[in-house]
């Protein structure tokens, strides 16, 4: 087939170009437009998981031959997690070229961060099946970038992070509760209170209850020293 403009826009911006854009075609499809001619990038998805982890596996490592495995594992979760791909997605503006269907449409599928991470792993996977691994890595690494020599040292989620500082304490887990939600309901806003047993808490908002959730606990952190 030969690439409509959106996907050779697209390309321009991934800065790869496919011999087989049917290929990019699929890993722009969400289920929310697929049929049994038009396969969506769940698949894909599944693939390019697997190839992002493997080179970030290998870049973790090489950027620090003197880390061991507990400074090593949370730098490559940061690396690989949705919101990570999420970024790199939002960087080539990812959410324009997606296939959506309307519903999904409507509810702003575009910005959301759960669609934009699947799909830049479904991309990865799609340049590894056109091209082959030397080219999937080359293209991560140069869209991950300095991210990789810049993740924080301890860079576990913040609320591993939190939960960890409390059971070292002697205490439950904390404990998320949604006390508000604003916006309309294609693009809502959610505000999220986290509580330690101690009465310690903070709250924080975002357009999704993880993160959500991950900035009350990162804020509560923060106070916590």
């Amino acid at each position: 087939m030969r690439p409509g403009r959106d996907l050779t826009a697209f390309m321009d911006r991934l800065g790869y170009e496919f011999a087989d854009p049917a290929l990019l075609q699929r890993a722009l499809t969400h289920s929310s437009l697929s049929s049994p001619t038009r396969p969506d990038n769940q698949r894909l998805e599944f693939l390019g998981d697997r190839v992002l982890g493997l080179v970030m596996s290998e870049a973790v490592l090489a950027a620090d031959r003197d880390a061991k495995e507990g400074q090593l594992a949370p730098r490559f979760n940061a690396l690989v997690r949705k919101e990570t791909c999420a970024d790199v997605a939002r960087q080539i503006d990812l959410g324009a070229a997606m296939r959506l269907g309307k519903s999904e449409m409507t509810a702003g599928g575009r910005r959301r961060m759960a669609l934009l991470g699947d799909a830049m792993e479904a991309v990865i996977a799609a340049v590894y099946l056109d091209a082959g691994f030397a080219e999937a890595k080359a293209l991560i690494l140069r869209l991950w970038g300095d991210r990789i020599t810049t993740v924080e040292e301890d860079a576990r989620d913040a609320k591993t992070a939190l939960q960890e500082w409390a059971q070292a304490r002697g205490m439950g887990p904390p404990v998320y509760q949604e006390i508000a939600r604003s916006g309309p309901d294609h693009a809502p806003v959610f505000r999220i209170r986290v509580e330690l047993a101690d009465g310690a808490s903070a709250e924080a908002e975002a357009k999704a209850k993880r993160q959500a959730e991950q900035a009350a606990a990162k804020d509560l952190l923060g106070r916590l020293g």
